[in-house]
C-alpha cells in the first residue's frame, strides 16, 4: 500500500562542531530517500520553514480559518498522512527543543490512530538513544503510537554525506536493513490502520474534542 509520510527534521541549529553544519539534514534525507525507494509518498518537514513567533498560540488556539497559512498549511499535512517518522538529536537527555515545540502547535486529533517511527542522531558515541525515550511518552502522548524498532545513528557524520547516502567507509548494506527493520514496521501498522478505516470502521472520539476527556471521573 502507498502511504503518505511526514518526515519531521527535528533541529534547527545551523552549526554543530565538530560535526557538520545542519547534521540532522543528512539523516532526513537518507529517511525520506528510504523511504521512497519503497514506494510511499514522503513530505519532510522542516522547522526552520516555519516561523512559529516569539509567543506560542498553537493552531488549535485559532478559529476556523483564522489561523497563518503556512500553520493551516501544516495541519492539512499532518491530518492527511498515514503515519510520521520523528528525527531528533539529543538535547540534556531529552528530544529537540525545536521539534516539540512544532508539534506542540497542535492537538493529538490531527495525529491519533497513526503510527510513527524514531529516529535519532548524535555526533557522538550514543545516537541519541536518552532522546529517543523521552520520544516514547511524547509520541504516544499525541496519538501516533511509535513501532517498536528505533533508528539511532552514534557518529552521523561518519555515516551519512550531505545528500544522505551512506558513505563508503561504511556497509551500507548492513545500515540499509537497519533502517527497512523500523520503516517496514511503520509501513505495516499504518497500512492497517489505513485499510482498517477504509472498510468504514470510525475512529473512536476519545481524545478527539477537548483536553478534558482525559480526565478521570470526579469522586463522590
Amino acid at each position: 500500500m502507498i502511504l503518505n509520510i511526514l518526515v519531521f527534521l527535528g533541529s534547527v541549529r545551523i552549526s554543530s562542531p565538530p560535526a557538520p553544519a545542519r547534521l540532522g539534514q543528512r539523516v532526513t534525507l537518507c529517511c525520506a530517500q528510504q523511504l521512497r525507494a519503497a514506494g510511499h509518498n514522503v513530505t519532510v518537514i522542516d522547522p526552520l520553514d516555519y516561523d512559529l513567533g516569539a509567543s506560542f498560540k498553537p493552531y488549535f488556539s485559532y478559529r476556523a480559518g483564522t489561523a497563518p497559512e503556512r500553520l493551516q498549511q501544516l495541519s492539512e499535512l499532518i491530518k492527511t498522512a498515514d503515519a510520521y517518522v520523528m528525527v531528533s538529536p539529543e538535547y540534556n537527555h531529552s528530544m529537540s527543543p525545536a521539534l516539540a515545540n512544532l508539534l506542540n502547535h497542535f492537538g493529538s486529533s490531527l495525529f491519533s490512530y497513526k503510527p510513527s517511527a524514531i529516529v535519532t542522531y548524535s555526533a557522538g558515541q550514543w545516537g541519541g538513544v536518552r532522546a529517543a525515550v523521552n520520544m516514547r511518552s511524547f509520541l504516544s502522548e499525541l496519538g501516533c503510537l511509535p513501532v517498536s524498532a528505533m533508528i539511532h545513528l552514534p557518529k552521523a557524520q561518519e555515516i551519512l554525506n550531505a545528500e544522505g547516502g551512506y558513505l563508503t567507509s561504511v556497509n551500507a548494506n548492513d545500515w540499509q536493513a537497519y533502517f527497512e527493520r523500523s520503516f517496514n514496521q511503520l509501513a505495516w501498522w499504518a497500512s492497517a490502520a489505513k485499510g482498517y478505516q477504509a472498510q468504514g470502521h470510525s475512529q473512536p472520539e476519545a481524545f478527539t474534542r477537548t483536553p478534558a476527556q482525559r480526565n478521570a471521573p470526579a469522586a463522590d
